[in-house]
C-alpha cells in the first residue's frame, strides 16, 4: 500500500549565492525522497527561500533596488542549484508568496487567541548576521563576538511581542527524550537536551517596524513586523496548504526535516512550541547534518576557501558531486573537502572501481557472446545492511556497503578470469556455459548495484540499467566517468 511521506529542507536567505551547505540540504533530502519513492511511496519534498528581514533589506539597498525586486532577482539562483544537484522537489516556497503571508498572520492570530503571545521589552544582545537574539551568557562565552560572522553583538532595547515557548518546555523535552520527535544523530539530541535543561525560553517573534521594515506585519499592530523565525519556520506547513487547503493534513507531520547543526535549536525549540501552540503534531525526525570544511578549515569568504557547488557539478557532473558529498561527507557529522580528495574519489572510485568494472563486463559480453547476456539470475546479495543504513539516515555507510559489492565483483573477476575461460572454449566443452554463467552473475550484480545507487546517483543507475536490463548489451558504450585531472597530476601525461 502506498504511503504518503513528506520531507523538508531549511530555507536559506535569498541574499547571496547558494553554497555547499544549501546543496547538502537538497542532496540529503533528495536521497531520502528517491529511496522512499523507489519503495513505492508518494513523497512531498519542500524547498524554498527565506525572503524577509534586515539582511535582505540591506542587500537590496546596496543594489539600489526595492526588497521585493531584489528577492525576485535572487531566488532563482537557489532553484538553479536544486535542479543542478538533481533534487526532485515537489514544492518551492518563497516567504513573500501571498498564501504564506496570509497563513503566517493566521498562525499569529491562533497563537494570540490561545494566550501564547504577549508584549514585553527586550534588552540584550543581537546578532544582525544570524538575525538572532543572544543571551548574556552566550555573549560572554563568545567574548561579545558572533563566532559565525566575526562581528560584535549589538546591544538592543526595544518593545517586542513574545511567544510563550516556555509553556511547552516539558512537552518538548519529553517528545525529544522519547523520540516522538527524534533528533538524529543521538549526540545532537543530547546537546539540545543539555541546552534546554533549564527549560525552553520565551522567544521574541516581532520587532518594531522602525528596526525591521521588511517583513510580514503583525495582525492588529502595524508598528510591529514579524520576526524571521516565526515567518520562516511556518513555511513547512504553509507550503503544503495550511490552514485553508485540506491536503496539508495528508502530509503533516513531516517524516523528516533536514537541518544544519547551526539551526537545530530553532527547529527543536521554537518550531515545536509553535506547533504545540497550534495543536498540531510534531515532525517525526529532524536529521541534523554538520558542516563541510575545506582542508580542515571552516569555509569562509574572508579566508577565500569557499567552494562553489555549481562549479563542481559543471566540471565533474551531478552524480560525481552527489557521490562525494553523500559518501565522503558523513551524513550526521562534519566532513572535509579538498579538490584533490574530490578528484581522487572521482578518478579512482568512480572511474576505476565502478566505471571500469561496468565497461569491462559490457565489453566481455560483447566480445565473447555477441552482446547477449541471456537470462541473468537475480543477484542474491544481502540487502539488509544497506537498508539498515538507509533507515538510520547513514547514507555514507549505505554507499560504503554498495562499494563493498563493487569491489567484491572486481575481485571475483580477477579470481575467475573470464578471459582465460574464453580461451578454453574450443578445448573444453563446458567452458562456454561456465563463461556465460560468470558474465550473467557479473551483469546481475551490476543491475543490483544500479538499484542501490538509484537514490544516490540516478543518472549512473539509469546508464547501468540501460546496458544490462534487456539482456543485450548496446553496441556503443560510453564511459561512465572519463578521467579528469584538473587538480591532481595526470599519470598518463608524459614525464618531463
Amino acid at each position: 500500500m502506498t504511503k504518503k511521506a513528506y520531507i523538508t529542507t531549511a530555507i536559506p536567505y535569498a541574499n547571496a549565492k547558494p553554497h555547499i551547505g544549501n546543496a547538502m540540504d537538497y542532496l540529503l533530502a533528495d536521497i531520502w525522497a528517491r529511496y522512499w519513492r523507489q519503495n513505492g511511496n508518494e513523497v512531498r519534498f519542500q524547498v524554498g527561500t527565506d525572503e524577509h528581514g534586515n539582511k535582505i533589506a540591506a542587500k537590496a539597498a546596496e543594489a539600489n533596488m526595492e526588497p521585493q525586486a531584489y528577492v525576485d532577482s535572487m531566488y532563482g539562483n537557489f532553484e538553479v542549484l536544486m535542479r543542478a544537484v538533481g533534487a526532485e522537489f515537489t514544492d518551492f516556497i518563497r516567504t513573500t508568496d501571498s498564501h504564506h503571508r496570509g497563513a503566517v498572520q493566521y498562525i499569529w492570530q491562533q497563537l494570540a487567541k490561545a494566550g501564547l503571545i504577549y508584549k514585553s521589552t527586550y534588552e540584550g544582545w543581537y546578532c544582525q548576521g544570524c538575525e538572532n537574539f543572544v543571551t548574556d551568557k552566550e555573549a560572554a562565552a563568545n567574548n561579545g563576538v558572533c563566532p559565525d560572522h566575526q562581528k560584535a553583538y549589538e546591544r538592543l532595547s526595544e518593545d517586542n511581542y513574545y511567544l510563550k515557548a516556555s509553556q511547552f518546555s516539558q512537552q518538548i523535552r519529553e517528545a525529544i527524550e522519547t523520540n516522538k520527535l527524534r533528533i538524529v544523530p543521538e549526540f545532537r539530541k543530547n546537546e539540545f537536551l543539555e541546552l534546554i535543561k533549564d527549560g525552553v525560553k520565551d522567544v521574541s517573534i516581532s520587532r518594531p517596524r522602525k528596526n525591521l521594515s521588511w517583513g510580514i506585519s503583525v495582525p492588529d499592530d502595524d508598528n510591529q513586523v514579524m520576526y524571521v523565525w516565526l515567518d520562516a519556520l511556518s513555511n513547512y506547513i504553509t507550503v503544503i496548504g495550511y490552514p485553508d487547503r485540506e491536503e496539508w493534513k495528508e502530509y503533516w507531520p513531516a517524516n523528516v526535516q533536514v537541518v544544519g547543526k547551526d539551526i537545530l535549536r530553532f527547529h527543536a525549540g521554537i518550531w515545536p512550541a509553535v506547533l504545540l501552540g497550534l495543536g498540531l503534531p510534531l515532525p517525526k525526525v529532524q536529521l541534523v547534518h554538520g558542516f563541510v570544511n575545506v582542508g580542515g578549515a571552516k569555509m569562509s569568504k574572508t579566508v577565500g576557501n569557499v567552494v562553489d557547488p555549481m562549479e563542481l557539478i559543471e566540471q565533474y557532473g551531478a552524480d560525481a558531486f552527489r557521490y562525494y558529498f553523500a559518501r565522503h561527507i558523513p551524513t550526521q557529522e562534519d566532513g572535509d573537502f579538498t579538490y584533490e580528495k574530490f578528484e581522487n574519489a572521482y578518478n579512482n572510485e568512480l572511474g576505476n572501481d565502478l566505471g571500469n568494472l561496468v565497461q569491462r563486463v559490457a565489453a566481455m559480453v560483447t566480445r565473447y557472446q555477441a552482446g547477449v547476456i541471456g537470462d541473468a539470475p537475480q543477484a542474491e546479495h544481502d540487502m539488509g545492511p544497506y537498508r539498515d543504513a538507509m533507515d538510520a539516515y547513514e547514507f555514507n555507510r549505505a554507499l560504503d556497503i554498495v562499494w563493498n559489492t563493487v569491489r567484491s565483483l572486481n575481485q571475483y573477476l580477477e579470481n575467475v578470469k573470464p578471459w582465460e575461460i574464453a580461451k578454453n572454449r574450443e578445448k573444453d566443452p563446458e567452458a562456454a556455459d561456465h563463461l556465460a554463467e560468470v558474465l550473467a552473475h557479473a551483469s546481475s550484480t551490476l543491475i543490483q548495484v544500479a538499484d542501490l545507487l538509484q537514490p544516490f546517483m540516478p543518472k549512473t543507475a539509469e546508464a547501468i540499467h540501460s546496458m544490462f536490463d534487456t539482456g543485450v548489451v548496446p553496441s556503443e558504450l560510453t564511459p561512465l566517468f572519463p578521467k579528469i585531472y584538473l587538480h591532481t597530476e595526470d599519470p598518463r601525461a608524459p614525464k618531463a
